[in-house]
C-alpha cells in the first residue's frame, strides 16, 4: 500500500489509458465514497433502487473512450475530490431526470429535482465526510501494516490509538485494563498519533500531491470534517 512511487493521478492516467488493474484499483478506492454519496442523496427517493447501477455508471463514465478521466485536470480547484464529486453528481442528476421523465417521482412528498438541488451543500458535506473516512481508514491500514513489521510494541500502539480515538476511552481507563502505567501510555499514545499522522500525510500526498504545508492543511481539514 506504499504510495511513494505514484499518486492518484498516475492511477487515473493508467486507468484512462485502459489498464484493467488500475481500473480495478480506482473502483476499489473510490467506490465506497460514491456509494455513500448516492445513498444519502436518494435516501427518500425511488432512485435508491438504482444505487448499484448508478455507482457502476460513474465508473463507466470515467473509463469510457474520451470519458471523464481523460478530461480530468490536475490543477482543478479542489483536486481529484472535486472531480469525483462532480462525476457522481452528474450521474445522479441523469438518473433523477430519467425517472422524472417517466413520472416515477410523481408523489409530491418524494425527493424531486428541485429539492435535491436545494440540498446540494449538505450533500457535498456527505461526500466530503465519506472521502475523509476513506482516507483515514487507508492511513490506519498503513500504520497497522508497518506496526506488524515493527513488532509487538508498535501493534500495541495501534490498539491504544483505536481504543482512545474510536472508542473514546480515556488513557487512565486503558491503563487500568492493561494494568499499565498511565504516564507510559500517555507517551505511547503521543507516539501512536505521530505514526498515524505520518501515514495520513502519505495518503494525502497520494490523493492531493503538493508541498508539505498544503498536506498539513489537508490533513487538518480531513480531521475537522469528522470532528
Amino acid at each position: 500500500m506504499a504510495h511513494s512511487e505514484s499518486t492518484c493521478w498516475t492511477v487515473i492516467e493508467a486507468a484512462a489509458a485502459g489498464s484493467s488493474g488500475d481500473k480495478s484499483e480506482f473502483a476499489r478506492r473510490y467506490g465506497p465514497v460514491v456509494r455513500t454519496y448516492l445513498a444519502a442523496r436518494w435516501r427518500a427517493s425511488p432512485c435508491l433502487r438504482d444505487l448499484d447501477d448508478a455507482v457502476q455508471e460513474v465508473f463507466v463514465e470515467c473509463f469510457k473512450e474520451n470519458g471523464l478521466l481523460v478530461r480530468a485536470e490536475r490543477n482543478r480547484p479542489g483536486g481529484f475530490r472535486a472531480f469525483l464529486y462532480g462525476a457522481a453528481r452528474n450521474v445522479a442528476r441523469r438518473y433523477e431526470t430519467g425517472r422524472a421523465r417517466n413520472r416515477e417521482l410523481a408523489p409530491p412528498s418524494d425527493v424531486n429535482l428541485s429539492s435535491v438541488a436545494a440540498d446540494e451543500p449538505s450533500l457535498s458535506k456527505v461526500f466530503d465526510r465519506a472521502w475523509a473516512r476513506a482516507l483515514l481508514r487507508e492511513a490506519a491500514q498503513i500504520q497497522e501494516e508497518r506496526a506488524r513489521l515493527a513488532g509487538e510494541a508498535a501493534l500495541k500502539r495501534v490498539e491504544l490509538l483505536r481504543l482512545r480515538f474510536y472508542e473514546g476511552l480515556p488513557i487512565r481507563e486503558i491503563a487500568t485494563r492493561w494494568q499499565a502505567d498511565a504516564a507510559v501510555l500517555h507517551h505511547e499514545y503521543a507516539k501512536a498519533r505521530r505514526e498515524f499522522k505520518e501515514a495520513l500525510m502519505e495518503v494525502v500526498a497520494f490523493h492531493s500531491p503538493g508541498p508539505p504545508a498544503a498536506l498539513e492543511k489537508e490533513c487538518a481539514e480531513l480531521l475537522a470534517l469528522l470532528g
